[in-house]
């Protein structure tokens, strides 16, 4: 779409009534989500979603994720699976994003899938979102609402000041609870961990009954989030850091000196929350960035993949 001005909806009913009133027009609203916010478009317009890759200055290879409203709205969209009927009743509404054989006649637009035949569900849990996709019945492509590579937004000012001017609205429900993007889990065949999340993969693993598969590194894009270098500030960051060299701003977890902390008590929750959001304050300041070390457990898989991907070179 041409730059033009971003309206700011109050996430009330009016501005909710007004956010479906854009999307039904084939407009591009920026929307909260418990994870991060969503760039939502019309899953089943092709020029809308189209909008989404342009605004966000996305690589047409990278698929997008459908947010549905409900269980039985994702039947419609994919071919359901026992493992994904576990999965969905133990989480869904949720930070879980399921990768199934997509249906034939599923009425999406191709670029929602990347041309692929398989397409990643969710059913966000945000009151906003699932009002808005209540009230719509839309299949709504959502990625985050930031322009691709960047760090992911969990305000609409975040939003605003990467998308400003070329999307239509954002709709601001405040803070992002959780703070990082869905966990994503392919069932094409055995489940498979395709990218941590905002779900630990050891409440999936318990779920099921079972260990998950991993993606392997290198093994090409088959959902969302998989690229080496993305979620990234402009500035350079430098990970497991013991402390800051000089030039540097030191992002901490735990007890210690620094200039911003993920979680002085040592939460991975609340690291999670805090991630983006405190990126986003250092990489305004325009120095590298140093990261204190995060334990490899939990939620702080998900957390590290983030960072690793922020510190990967770019692409």
């Amino acid at each position: 779409m041409t730059d033009t001005a971003t309206e700011r909806l109050k996430a009330d009913d009016r501005g909710i009534a007004r956010a479906i009133t854009l999307l039904g027009n084939g407009q591009l609203v920026a929307l909260p989500t418990e994870t991060v916010y969503g760039l939502a478009a019309d899953a089943t317009n092709g020029t809308a979603v189209a909008g989404i890759y342009a605004a966000k200055d996305r690589p047409s290879f990278n698929p997008l994720i459908v947010h549905v409203g409900n269980v039985d709205r994702a039947r419609q969209f994919a071919r359901w699976t026992d493992s994904a009927e576990i999965l969905a009743s133990a989480f869904w509404p949720g930070p879980l994003t399921l990768v199934l054989p997509l249906r034939p006649d599923a009425g999406l637009s191709g670029l929602v899938t990347a041309g692929m035949d398989s397409v990643a569900l969710r059913v966000p849990a945000h009151p906003v979102a699932q009002t808005l996709l209540g009230r719509s019945g839309l299949a709504l492509a959502a990625p985050s609402a930031n322009p691709s590579g960047r760090i992911s937004p969990t305000t609409a000012d975040h939003v605003l000041a990467g998308l400003g001017g070329r999307i239509a609205a954002v709709l601001d429900g405040g803070a992002c609870g959780v703070g990082l993007e869905s966990t994503i889990v392919g069932l094409t065949g055995a489940p498979v961990l395709l990218r941590p999340g905002g779900l630990p993969a050891e409440a999936i693993e318990a779920a099921l009954g079972h260990a998950l598969d991993h993606a392997q590194p290198g093994a090409g894009i088959t959902a969302p989030g998989q690229m080496t270098s993305h979620y990234a500030p402009g500035a350079p960051v430098r990970l497991n850091a013991a402390a800051p060299s000089s030039g540097e701003v030191f992002l901490g977890f735990g007890a210690m000196a620094c200039d911003l902390n993920l979680s002085e008590t040592g939460d991975l929750v609340e690291a999670a929350a805090n991630l983006f959001g405190h990126l986003h304050r250092l990489d305004a300041d325009g120095r590298p960035i140093a990261v204190a070390p995060i334990p490899d457990t939990g939620l702080g898989r998900a957390i590290n993949d983030r960072l690793r991907r922020a510190a990967a070179p770019r692409d």
